[in-house]
């Protein structure tokens, strides 16, 4: 099977929306968060001159991670921006940014994440303080309905994506799962074993993941849980392993059920019942098929592996036009155990619809593919 790669360079599609529009909006809050001084907000303003109209120039920096990048980026040096994937483009774009703000150079920025304000704002804001206070009705749910709910949250926790909400067309609205449930998710663990989280968003969203998390170690459906952050920032709110302990401390001096678990799980973290991994590749521009050797290996541990979010989901089935009805298990990376995303719609990619559900959602009128109105879960089966 094959589809074409996603782009940037058509006028008015998703991609170059991104590009002319999103990522403007995004260097102008980080300019105005961090008092960047003249040269780094030149460098800033070059990036966007660079990634809109002109070609791919290379890395000038000597930072760690030069050398990987030199082959991530071959062949697309010189190359016009616009004719270079999403997938790829969004990435670099990400990439060069950390570079533009001298977080790799000597100096004061050094080291710093440009994103951080950005990131604690969301996880000090009304609307988090509101969903971690909901945490307190858990106790009182019977196992079915807190199963459910906890896997609820974790999709939805999703929306909570500072680069998406960005954008224009960010409604905020949800309508809904347009393919899987709960049920689903929960039917792919049998014997205990140890659980892979490959994480997305910080804030509000790694938040939800270590109730989920937690809910796996409590009912004994893991042993162990091994949660995967990026190295270092990117796409705005990715989590770090920073970002790991600035949600885990913010949980822990909170009342009721999220200190609970803010305490559960830091005392997981202490006796080695959850790992935190943060392997180069997860700030890679790549699909899932070319990861590593020796991620794919630590994968091949995991009983079940849970992607959250939509980089990892395009990642996971390739950023590319597939139709909507292809089924998710003939395009989805394989693992030894069964795999599983929950994902909130966020960009065009999107597989394992049924015919109607395509039709009534297309009939509608609206960018359901991008709005972040829908979202899903979707597994490949036990084998």
């Amino acid at each position: 099977m094959d589809a074409s790669e996603i782009g940037i360079g058509e006028v008015g599609s998703f991609g170059w929306r991104v590009f002319h529009e999103r990522h403007p909006v995004m260097i102008e809050r980080l300019c105005a968060a961090t008092p960047f001084g003249p040269d780094v907000r030149e460098a800033l303003s070059a990036l966007l001159r660079e990634s809109t109209g002109g070609v791919v120039e290379p890395l000038e920096d000597d930072a760690p991670d030069h050398g990987v990048w030199a082959g991530w980026i071959a062949g697309q040096v010189g190359r016009p921006w616009a004719e270079t994937s999403f997938l790829w483009a969004e990435s670099y774009f990400f990439r060069k940014l950390l570079a533009a703000t001298g977080f790799f150079a000597p100096g004061p920025w050094r080291g710093v994440d440009p994103f951080a304000p950005m990131k604690r704002a969301e996880l000090h804001n009304a609307a988090t303080a509101e969903t971690l206070k909901a945490l307190d009705e858990l106790p009182h749910l019977g196992d079915a309905d807190r199963d459910a709910a906890v896997v609820q949250a974790a999709v939805w926790g999703n929306q909570a994506d500072l680069a998406f909400q960005l954008s224009t067309d960010a409604s905020g609205a949800t309508s809904g799962l347009v393919a899987g449930s709960p049920e689903e998710f929960w039917s792919l663990f049998g014997e205990p074993g140890v659980v892979h989280l490959v994480a997305d968003n910080s804030a509000g969203e790694l938040a939800a993941d270590l109730v989920l998390i937690d809910r796996l170690l409590t009912t004994g459906r893991a042993d162990r849980v091994v949660l995967h952050v990026k190295p270092g920032p990117y796409y705005v709110s990715d989590a770090t392993p920073t970002d790991v302990l600035e949600v885990l401390h913010h949980l822990r001096d909170l009342p009721g059920e999220a200190g609970a678990v803010g305490e559960r799980v830091q005392n997981a973290l202490r006796e080695g019942r959850i790992g935190v991994r943060a392997h180069p590749f997860f700030c890679g521009p790549k699909e899932f098929g070319a990861m590593p050797e020796d991620l794919r290996a630590e994968l091949a541990s995991a009983a079940v592996t849970i992607f959250k979010g939509d980089l990892n989901y395009r990642r996971l089935v390739g950023d590319r036009h597939w139709q909507p009805t292809t089924a998710f298990d003939d395009v989805a990376v394989r693992l030894p155990g069964p795999v599983v995303s929950l994902r909130v719609l966020k960009s065009e990619v999107v597989v394992g619809l049924p015919a109607d559900v395509v039709a009534s959602l297309d009939a509608s009128g609206e960018a359901w593919r991008t709005q972040g109105s829908h979202a899903l879960i979707q597994s490949t089966p036990v084998t």
